[in-house]
């Protein structure tokens, strides 16, 4: 009995200090950084940062537009030649395709808000410089290095999207195209304004001013939890999480923070393995073509108001009464700049470019991104073709306000899908590369809307049409389609083409099966 008594004890005994044992395991909880944005949620904060870091594209477009409404002007001033208006604009490409990548790079090194912060202070800095520039290669090298500033923007993208939680990823790129649509119609409204006044000049100068403004702004936005915590800086993600907390009115997950080990990154060569190749050369060829379209609509837009290559309802009488000015119309140095009525056109053709968004994010998400790109990449190149019809002035702003708004969706498409389709492990690299591909179709974009069409205006038209049919055809035989597929985080799953829930994360999947 007494035996019995005493194993008893024992046995209670090494229960005790076995429960004491495990107790501070149960105490260390561990969070991962996307468990903490999941847990703080949307907030005050995700607000701020999505006008903040949306502004960047405000600026960008601002930039980019410029060259539209100020070509004009600067082949007046300096007697330049098609080619060489063309070559400004591929210049700035140039320049934005070489520093995208190595912003890039940087940007995974120092951090993401140093390289926003440098590549604004640096494009803010030559676009006021271009404002004096004395003569046409200084102006060509000026905006060249304006485009290599303007490439690092994209760091605002990136840093939005780190922070913001699963649920709202989805809505942000069609939510940002406003932010390039005010910026567009900015440049377009002050240009109407300050260009017959005082000048194109000024009109850089006073186009500089959203970037000073903005760059007071970044104080306000901290640097990446996600950045910190890959460089081993857990104690700076930990002060990041808990500020976006406390602006949210919201809690911290309980535990410490804790990041598992990343895979490899991957490599250039792993987007042309056999796994990847077909899907990414499609890809590469849709961006090449949606980048060449995209700017081709905006260059042929200036290019038709400029040059009054649209069909008019003039008398053969007024025709020959205006003989003197064809001749000088035709020549490759003329000098005929927008009329109101020019600027009004732009503007209308602009706001086009959120017209279809609501239409885009049911397609997207009821045909699925292949059907849906398919079909806005088709009726690209139709209205392409429509802009060869002799039509009012009505007609045409109907013509180029449909391009605008297909081109916008065809954007939204493609960025949505290469983010879906590549694995965790090569996500960025597959981005990467189809942003340098889209800056070589906008480099080409000048020469066709700027230089063949002044030479062969169906030529030009059939040339961007026909892009647009082979990438329709193209988005159509895509291997993959992500609607309704979740994230893939490894090689295995994208090899296999798991469709899982959107709901279903590989995570979760994980622990239902240690469960």
């Amino acid at each position: 009995m007494a035996t019995e008594q005493k194993e008893v004890s024992n046995a209670i005994g090494l229960e005790e200090i076995g429960t004491e044992a495990q107790e501070p395991k149960k105490e260390q909880k561990t969070f991962t950084v996307e468990e903490a944005v999941e847990t703080i949620g949307f907030g005050r904060f995700h607000i701020a940062l999505f006008l903040i870091m949306g502004s960047t594209g405000v600026v960008e477009a601002m930039e980019i537009m410029l060259i539209a409404v100020v070509s004009p002007l600067i082949r007046c001033e300096w007697q330049l030649n098609d080619w060489q208006v063309a070559l400004v604009t591929t210049m700035v490409f140039f320049g934005y395709m070489i520093f995208s990548i190595l912003f890039g790079l940087l940007a995974d090194r120092y951090g993401r808000w140093k390289i926003l912060l440098i590549s604004f202070l640096w494009g803010a800095y030559f676009s006021l410089l271009t404002s004096f520039s004395p003569s046409y290669i200084w102006f060509v090298f000026l905006r060249a290095m304006v485009g290599c500033g303007v490439s690092g923007h994209a760091q605002g993208l990136i840093i939005k999207t780190e922070f913001l939680p699963t649920k709202y990823r989805g809505y942000m790129l069609p939510l940002s195209q406003v932010f390039w649509l005010a910026g567009s119609l900015l440049i377009i409204g002050l240009a109407s304004v300050v260009n017959p006044t005082i000048g194109w000049r000024w009109l850089i100068r006073i186009a500089s001013i959203p970037g000073i403004i903005l760059i007071l702004a970044f104080k306000f936005i901290p640097e990446s939890a996600r950045y910190n915590v890959s460089t081993g800086n857990n104690k700076a993600a930990i002060a990041t999480l808990e500020r976006i907390a406390k602006i949210n009115r919201s809690v911290m997950p309980e535990g410490i923070l804790v990041e598992p080990v990343h895979e490899r990154r991957g490599r250039f060569r792993d987007l042309l393995d056999s796994k990847y190749l077909r899907t990414t050369l499609q890809i590469w060829i849709i961006w090449l073509g949606i980048s060449f379209a995209y700017y081709g609509v905006i260059l042929a837009s200036a290019e038709l108001l400029e040059r009054d290559m649209v069909c008019s309802l003039q008398t053969a009488a007024a025709a020959k009464e205006l003989g003197d000015d064809s001749e000088e119309s035709r020549s490759p140095c003329h000098c005929r700049l927008f009329a109101p009525s020019d600027y009004r056109i732009m503007i209308i053709s602009t706001i086009g470019e959120i017209a279809l968004n609501p239409l885009n994010i049911l397609s997207i998400n009821f045909l699925g991104r292949r059907l849906s790109l398919s079909i806005t990449m088709g009726c690209t190149a139709l209205f392409f073709l429509f802009l060869n019809i002799c039509t009012t002035s009505t007609g045409l702003i109907g013509f180029l306000f449909m391009l605008r708004a297909l081109v916008a969706a065809n954007f939204n498409t493609i960025y949505i899908y290469t983010a879906e389709v590549y694995p965790t492990t090569m996500r960025a690299l597959g981005m990467g590369t189809s942003g340098s591909l889209c800056r070589i179709g906008a480099m080409v974009a000048p020469f066709i809307a700027q230089v063949l069409m002044s030479a062969s205006f169906l030529g030009a038209l059939c040339l961007f049409s026909g892009m647009c049919a082979v990438c329709a055809i193209s988005a159509f035989t895509l291997p993959i389609e992500t609607k309704g597929r979740a994230l893939q985080s490894s090689d295995w799953d994208y090899h296999n083409h798991i469709l899982l829930p959107a709901w279903t994360s590989p995570d979760r999947m994980c622990k239902s099966t240690l469960l």
